[in-house]
């Protein structure tokens, strides 16, 4: 079984009046067949925490250790981490311009595998994962992003999700500008990778609502660059009622 352990770990970003510190000493443990649920305010540093899992440059781990069954994941290369198993769905997924969509997902698979799909096997798993998803076939030969709607992109986020079958999957709002129905969709893509047991499920985000598809084992509430109560799905309802004021007013105490 997986496990990604965080332990106290310190994260910084460079501004022009110096360093500035977001993470302030997180612990987390993500196990394989686990949906832990990161919830906190604007500016608490959860997407932070996602990207310095990842290994985005912006980053600067000062502290602590990240390691993905017992391997150091800040000492890898960010390609190094996704072939290790670590998968990150970003709130706002970049546009790859001239790369279909069909090509990028075997270019991924490939990478991860350390080599190619069988072709007739992958069409056809590419199309059921599409079918699943409420995609148009001519989405495959789309680039990438490029001109996608929101709905689209996280749609896409998902099929890399469904097709890729990572360890541990971070997933950074990925209800952030979806309507109802593809809530719905992207819910029951993260359910279908997630019932397998083989993928644990870090999912971040500011509202109960996808709470409602998705039902996490553990809600973690984030305020200040780190974790601030523990609970499970009750948890979340709390803060439905009453928000995050009682954290906030703790915090600044």
């Amino acid at each position: 079984m997986s496990v990604l352990e965080i332990r106290d770990l310190h994260v910084s970003v460079d501004t022009e009046s110096g360093a500035q510190e977001i993470l302030r000493g997180v612990d987390l443990t993500v196990r394989a067949g686990e949906t832990h649920a990161i919830m906190g305010p604007n500016g608490s540093g959860k997407s932070t925490l996602a990207y310095s899992i990842a290994g985005h440059p912006k980053y600067t781990v000062t502290a602590g250790t990240v390691t993905l069954d017992g391997a150091d994941v800040l000492a890898m290369t960010v390609d190094e981490r996704a072939r290790a198993g670590l998968f990150l769905a970003m709130q706002y997924p970049v546009e790859v311009p001239g790369v279909s969509v069909s090509n990028f997902l075997r270019s991924a698979k490939t990478a991860i595998d350390g080599e190619a799909p069988k072709l007739r096997t992958w069409v056809k798993d590419v199309k059921a994962a599409m079918d699943r998803l409420s995609v148009d076939p001519s989405f495959a030969e789309r680039s990438v992003n490029e001109g996608f709607s929101g709905g689209e992109k996280k749609r896409h986020e998902i099929l890399q999700l469904e097709l890729l079958r990572p360890k541990i999957a971070v997933l950074d709002e990925t209800d952030s500008g979806l309507d109802i129905d593809a809530l719905k969709v992207v819910s029951e893509g993260v359910n279908r990778v997630r019932s397998g047991g083989d993928t644990g499920v870090l999912l971040i985000t500011h509202y109960t609502r996808i709470l409602r598809y998705i039902q996490p084992d553990f809600v973690h509430v984030f305020v200040d660059g780190r974790v601030v109560e523990e609970g499970g799905r009750e948890l979340a309802d709390q803060l439905e009622a009453e928000g995050y004021e009682r954290f906030l007013t703790r915090a600044a105490t």
